[in-house]
């Protein structure tokens, strides 16, 4: 996985990336960012959101637990977006993800 800096840099990272990288970029809500270290936008490589959620948890323990539920299904409250389309609507965490995709974590707001 890596942190993209504010200015879209890679930390750590001084040289040319590979064409054999595959760059999607997850997009971390605010309340979970203490577990990103307050980082916004991460990269992972995986080729598909269920890969991507494990790259997360491998990366920034305690994410996981957060996004999936005890049965291993996307929480409730806890929406997934791929370039703006609700995983539940394509092939839920077997949605297939390929370079230069974004995947958006945003958390149910509810009111009363």
């Amino acid at each position: 996985m890596i942190a993209l800096l504010p200015s879209g840099e890679i930390s750590g990272f001084s040289g040319t990336l590979g064409t054999d990288l595959m760059a999607v970029h997850v997009r971390i809500p605010t309340p979970l960012r203490k577990l990103t270290h307050d980082v916004e936008v991460v990269q992972v490589s995986s080729g598909t959101i269920a890969g991507a959620i494990a790259e997360l948890q491998n990366q920034f323990p305690g994410i996981a637990e957060r996004l999936m539920d005890e049965k291993g299904e996307v929480r409730r409250f806890v929406n997934i977006y791929l370039n703006e389309e609700d995983i539940r609507f394509l092939d839920n965490q077997a949605t297939v993800i390929k370079d230069g995709d974004e995947i958006s974590i945003i958390p149910a707001i509810a009111g009363g």
